[in-house]
């Protein structure tokens, strides 16, 4: 008795914890069945049909008329009511990710059959728990333009959400570029068919460590506030993301987006560059390169669903560069300063010789020429404005940085029967970036390579229409290399930028 005891016991716990966390990639659905007259509804027999692959989910009213599926695929469903003496109604409805919906049923006298579409309509709204935060159906995913084709981009258009971009000022994985409601962009959590995908690295907002495309993602959830207990370790915005099934028919996209660079405005700095140098106004290189396509389909019909999505992107960019090199005066030897009256002097090479006739450890008065030589390579500041004013300044230039990206999502479904649901999902990405160059026409100062990928599985079993036990398994391998060029010893001179870049592996 004892171990049979301790062995409920811990069924129960699995199946409370698994059913907690992987609840964000499912929904429910509940509501109440009422005669005519308004009397409740008990023994109504409730059916759930997602006609895209055929799957059937059946459940019983209790006494109080109430029906309930608790944790179910988010999907378009038929969803369809029967009771002794009255006649059949059907509604068709939306289900999104971890949204629960409410639907009611008013049943009419026998020999009458309803049917409703609900999908707009106040009926499927959220009245079971306190979350805040909007669904996003894949109608709305492929419909609105978003650069770069990031599904969660979408996030920014929700209320109480500030996005900044990857970058804010420049500075990678700063935790202040995004905020839903106040929290720290790295205080979100972020989930891909109901298991962890967070980046445990850089705490980019509303990013995951393993990348959805348009094609790829159904739908998604981002709860802004009131977070269930199932929500996740964080205070932040919980971010649900589901995967794309196959179906009974076989679906595919071909797609191809380019972003030229004859719709990209000039950097400030460069046109004020090109401008005082009587050059013509060019912006920057800026050519955005996307493309791939999806397949989607059935193995088994019923049964056995397949899909996959590949995903390239192509960035011929170029990144502003702001160097601070020598004055052309400081490079032929000559030392400016600001007298007692405000004024700029300048000293020559000889001069700066008679200051260092007194120096007992020097080997040369005067000007080093191996500092000279040291620096004669590099050209001389065009805006004295961005350094010293005087001995160094500004050398802005323009500098490619280009970047690959390549992603391929593939998932399988299988349907054992109508309480048994499999899948399994790989995740693989392979891209690399070069960074900027430290001075025009040297190579790439350093290179990312990023070669993350992921595997995911999951098992649903229903043995009742109210009760669920759902086991999710995920690992993910983020992985990346950040090459420098920095070879052998070097000098560094302060304030100014050296010959050459000293990044290192």
């Amino acid at each position: 008795m004892r171990r049979s005891l301790s062995g409920w016991m811990l069924f129960l716990f699995l199946a409370t914890a698994t059913f907690a966390f992987a609840q964000s990639s499912t929904t429910s659905l509940r509501g109440v069945v009422k005669d005519p007259s308004g009397a409740l509804v008990p023994g109504a027999k409730v059916t759930l049909v997602d006609k895209s692959n055929d799957k059937t989910l059946k459940s019983v009213t209790s006494g109080a008329g109430l029906y309930q599926f608790s944790q179910i695929p988010p999907a378009r469903y038929l969803i369809t009511v029967n009771a002794s003496g009255f006649g059949e109604e059907s509604k068709t409805a939306e289900l999104l990710v971890s949204q629960p919906a409410t639907i009611d049923f008013t049943l009419s006298l026998k020999g009458d059959t309803v049917t409703v579409d609900v999908s707009g309509t106040a009926q499927t709204l959220n009245l079971t728990d306190a979350t805040i935060g909007n669904s996003v159906s894949n109608a709305t995913i492929e419909s609105l333009p978003m650069d770069g084709r990031d599904p969660v981009s979408l996030l920014a258009l929700q209320p109480g959400v500030l996005f900044l971009g990857e970058n804010l000022g420049g500075s990678s994985g700063d935790s202040r570029q995004g905020a839903v409601s106040g929290s720290r962009s790295d205080q979100g959590n972020v989930t891909l068919d109901g298991v962890d995908d967070n980046d445990q690295i850089n705490g980019y907002a509303f990013n995951g460590v393993l990348r959805s495309t348009l094609d790829s993602t159904e739908e998604f959830r981002v709860t802004t506030s009131n977070g269930n207990a199932d929500a996740g370790r964080s205070s932040g915005a919980q971010v649900s993301l589901v995967t794309k099934s196959g179906t009974n028919k076989f679906h595919g996209s071909l797609y191809e987006y380019n972003r030229p660079s004859n719709t990209v405005a000039n950097d400030w700095f460069i046109k004020e560059q090109q401008l005082s140098s009587s050059l013509a106004n060019r912006p920057t290189k800026y050519i955005q390169n996307t493309f791939g396509g999806s397949v989607g389909g059935p193995i088994l019909k019923d049964r056995l669903f397949f899909f996959f999505n590949y995903e390239g992107q192509r960035l011929a960019t170029n990144q502003t560069v702001s160097a601070t090199t020598p004055s052309a005066a400081f490079k032929s030897g000559q030392i400016g300063y600001v007298d007692s009256t405000g004024a700029t002097q300048m000293l020559t090479s000889g001069q700066i010789a008679t200051l260092d006739a007194a120096c007992t450890l020097c080997t040369t008065p005067g000007v080093n020429a191996a500092m000279e030589a040291y620096y004669a390579p590099v050209p001389a500041a065009t805006v004295l404005a961005g350094g010293d004013g005087i001995n160094n300044g500004s050398l802005n230039f323009s500098s490619p940085a280009p970047a690959t990206l390549n992603t391929s999502i593939f998932k399988v479904d299988y349907d054992l029967n109508a309480k048994n649901h499999f899948f399994a999902r790989g995740n693989l990405q392979k891209d690399t970036a070069a960074g900027a160059q430290n001075l025009p026409g040297q190579p790439a100062s350093n290179w990312h390579e990023d070669n993350t990928k992921g595997l995911a599985a999951g098992h649903t079993f229903n043995p009742t229409s109210s009760i669920v036990n759902d086991l999710r398994y995920a690992y993910i391998r983020q992985s990346y290399t950040d090459s420098g060029i920095g070879q052998g010893d070097y000098v560094t001179v302060r304030f100014l930028t050296q010959p050459t870049s000293h990044s290192r592996s």
